[in-house]
């Protein structure tokens, strides 16, 4: 049997090329007929970059920048001749702060200024188009910090520029500037439908795995409704309602503000990788990421590589390192099963060795899939 292994990276713990070579590992355990193609994909957040480098070529540059907390970081981006891809989490991803550090003063106060430093040194180095893959992301300051260092700088109602961070957006009173980017095209490759505000917006359904309680994600969810209208004001457009404006702590609605195009990452990695035609020689599909839930329904990756399956009636699985999705909401989505590392083997184990224990995982799923 052909398998089609393309998994999406799980969180902190692995890369997406990591993740399906221990699935591969424990495959073969059970199944060494197999026939497994690894195929790692993304959806705009972690790993974007590396996978599209893997299939593109192309040049990697690597560039120091304003990293979530302040600190510096370097960060690398893609070019491929007059386009250049950036991935939002290589320069603020919740990666780059420790779980201890993610609190409520801190999900107050992390920027996404190094997106705007990446956006500038892609210009710089001739790039006419850039994609901007958003997901993973450790802010909620709706891409604030990007238009900062873009040339758009938020300030109070007397004048002063406000310190980093989304809380400090209560009191933005009008953008002073404007990004030198005539010309440009921008794309935002979004992880996420989601709204900027709301129930289902940047702070209420991301704020917590940031360090957010419920005061903050209150406050960061009035401060993103002031910001959207100050937006409004100085483009011309009022994005808060538009579909991914949530995306990467509301790094999306300032995307969409500047005019950029919403593409869907885990459609736009669908296509640049060839999933369409490895689906085509596939009798199995696994995929997987480190929390198969309600927000991977959302446009996520692992939605994109069932519909592809089930649009060929080819049965998906899913290996994640939690599940939580119901059986009948993952068939809606066409994904036949899914498994999580936690349930098998326990949260704590599961984090201490997630390649080996994802290994496990598969060598035991292997058994009741593989024909």
């Amino acid at each position: 049997m052909r398998v089609v292994v393309a998994p999406d990276s799980f969180g902190e713990t692995l890369s997406a090329p990591e993740a399906a070579a221990a699935i591969a590992e424990g495959w073969r355990r059970t199944a060494p007929g197999d026939e497994l193609e690894l195929l790692p994909v993304a959806d705009g957040g972690t790993g974007f970059v590396d996978v599209l480098y893997a299939v593109l070529g192309g040049t990697l540059h690597t560039t120091t920048v304003i990293g979530p907390s302040g600190a510096p970081v370097p960060a690398t981006w893609l070019q491929v001749g007059e386009c250049a891809y950036v991935e939002s989490a290589a320069v603020c991803g919740l990666h780059l702060v420790p779980r201890a550090e993610r609190t409520p003063q801190t999900a107050a106060t992390v920027t996404t200024h190094g997106v705007g430093e990446l956006i500038r040194a892609a210009i710089a180095a001739g790039a006419t188009e850039i994609v901007v893959g958003l997901g993973g992301s450790a802010t909620t300051d709706g891409g604030a910090g990007m238009l900062a260092a873009l040339g758009a700088h938020p300030l109070a109602a007397d004048g002063a520029e406000l310190p980093p961070g989304g809380a400090a957006l209560a009191d933005v009173a009008r953008l002073d500037g404007r990004p030198d980017i005539a010309g440009l095209r921008l794309v935002a490759a979004v992880d996420v439908d989601d709204p900027l505000l709301g129930r289902h917006g940047a702070a209420a359904v991301f704020g917590p795995q940031k360090g957010a309680d419920d005061r903050m994600i209150a406050v960061l969810d009035e401060s993103l409704a002031r910001f959207a209208d100050v937006l409004a004001e100085h483009t011309g457009r009022d994005v808060r309602d538009e579909p991914g404006a949530g995306a990467a702590g509301g790094l999306g609605a300032a995307l969409l503000a500047l005019g950029a195009e919403r593409v869907s990452g885990a459609g736009l990695v669908r296509g640049l990788v060839g999933l369409d035609a490895a689906l085509d020689r596939a009798g199995l599909v696994i995929t997987g990421e480190g929390s198969f839930d309600w927000q991977s329904l959302r446009g996520k990756l692992v939605t994109a590589v069932a519909r592809g399956a089930a649009e060929r009636g080819v049965p998906c699985i899913v290996l994640a390192g939690q599940v939580s999705v119901g059986r009948r909401e993952a068939a809606a989505v066409g994904v036949e099963a899914a498994y999580g590392v936690a349930e098998q083997t326990g949260l704590e184990a599961s984090l201490a060795d997630p390649a080996g224990t994802l290994a496990s995982l598969a060598e035991r799923v292997a058994k009741r899939w593989s024909r």
